[in-house]
This record gives C-alpha cells, structure tokens and sequence, in this order.
C-alpha cells in the first residue's frame, strides 16, 4: 500500500507520549501557532497540563495520529458545551465537538498529510452518534490551516473571540444520510 493510500489512526495518548508531545511542542512550525502568545511551557508544565487529559480525568481527550504505525501528529478533542474558562460560552449542542491538531514534521506540511489527518479525526469524531457537529477554531491569519480544514469539510462560520484571542470559528456538521426510497 503507498503512503497516499494507508489510513491515518489514532491511538489515546498515552503517559510516556508526553516528552515526546513536549517536543513538538518546541518546533517552529507548531510554536508559530500553538500558544504562541506565550512562552513554550517547560516538560514539567506541559506534563501538569496534559497529564490529567492523558489519564481521562478530564473534558479533553488527547490523541496520537498515526501513520502505518508511525506518529504524524497530534489531535484532541472536546465536548464544546460547559468547556468552562470562557470557551463556547454560547454553545447550547450537547453533540458539538471542538478539535484542535497539528503534524509534528514540519517536512511534511503542504503535502495533503494533514488534510488526510483532519478528515480521519472527523470520521472518528461522527462515529460517535450523539456528535452532531465538529468545530475548531484556527487563527485567522493561518491560511495553511484553514485551506486544511476547508479540504476536509469545514466551512467558516464566523471569527470570534476566544480565551487565546481572535479565531476563525469553522465547523462540519454530521452528514445526512441519503434516503432512498422505492416506488410502490
């Protein structure tokens, strides 16, 4: 099978991920927009952050994308409604799932991977039947990210205003099934 053609899986993340996730962290192409209002959080800071989401002992739920086996990035995902810290204030859909992703390699970028990760998360993400919607938000001046959550569905709904500053709100709603219906 060609890497163009084997799925993108993933796997919870795990404890010993962490170093790892922190790491990531630390490349330009992730720092550029990932907290970047803020300092790269030290290995401890980022183990007393995302430790509690590894261990399911939070509303996130944080996930390793995988590729023939191989780490290709990092996903999570969320129930919007009753986020808390000022996130989805509005959100009244228990159903709606808020995402945010990133591919560790910066080699990588440009070359429909992380489109193919988006969609495959998405995919995950409706096969839950109570999900209804999946969200996220990009910074607006991210063209790369948007293009990629455009290509996996995604429409713009609105900027906003989030905790970590402005944001293009997108969305993908669970698709209809069609109904076929034969003639009497």
């Amino acid at each position: 099978m060609s890497k163009a053609t084997e799925s993108v899986t993933f796997r919870e993340m795990r404890e010993d991920d962490i170093a790892l996730f922190h790491g990531w962290l630390r490349q330009p192409h992730v720092a550029d927009w990932w907290g970047r209002d803020h300092e790269t959080p030290s290995l401890e800071a980022t183990r007393a952050k995302y430790l509690p989401r590894v261990l399911n002992s939070g509303p996130v739920h944080p996930y390793i994308a995988l590729l023939a086996g191989r780490p290709i990035g990092w996903s999570q995902s969320y129930v919007a409604l009753g986020l808390g810290e000022g996130w989805w204030e509005d959100e009244t859909d228990p159903g709606v799932r808020g995402i945010d992703q990133f591919l560790c390699d910066a080699q990588t970028l440009g070359q429909g991977l992380g489109t193919r990760m988006v969609t495959a998360f998405v995919k995950l993400m409706f096969s839950n039947p109570l999900v209804s919607r999946v969200q996220t938000d990009p910074d607006p001046e991210n063209k790369r990210a948007i293009r990629c959550y455009e290509k996996s569905g995604f429409h713009a709904v609105k900027r906003i205003d989030t905790p970590d500053g402005q944001a293009l709100l997108m969305a993908q709603d669970r698709p209809l099934r069609s109904v076929v219906c034969g003639a009497a």
